[in-house]
């Protein structure tokens, strides 16, 4: 069994290396995301996002023979948005939905937790 992000995924992006031994070891919607954050592999993984009806290793030998090997660089997935913390924000600042997710994106932890201090209530809050 090989590892999804040492073996297989640089065996598609880099190493052109077959890996596929059992279709287990493929992931799909894993694999898609990976390469879905690499520009030049971006339409490859829409189109297998496009047919996720076809066989697992049908769709490891679509990647491994359409996409050139080369180095690329690593792009880290993106986090999802704590939905309580805009809430927290746009209860705080009085902000609506979009000024409260960017102010997410430049307020510290330390901020959010001073915050969070100052608007409790004490008790239960539901």
């Amino acid at each position: 069994m090989s590892d999804l992000f040492k073996e297989l995924i640089p065996s598609i992006l880099t190493t052109k290396k077959y890996l596929l031994e059992e279709e287990s070891d493929y992931v799909p919607f894993v694999v898609n995301k990976a390469l879905s954050y690499q520009q030049d592999c971006l339409f490859y993984a829409a189109e297998m996002n496009r047919l996720p009806e076809l066989p697992k290793k049908t769709q490891y030998d679509f990647y491994f023979n359409s996409i050139k090997a080369k180095r690329r660089p690593f792009i880290p997935w993106a986090k999802p948005v704590k939905m309580d913390d805009v809430e927290l924000l746009k209860k705080y600042f009085g902000y609506n939905q979009s000024k409260a997710l960017d102010a997410l994106n430049i307020i510290s932890t330390d901020q959010l937790a001073m915050i969070r201090k100052e608007l409790d209530t004490g008790g239960n809050n539901e």
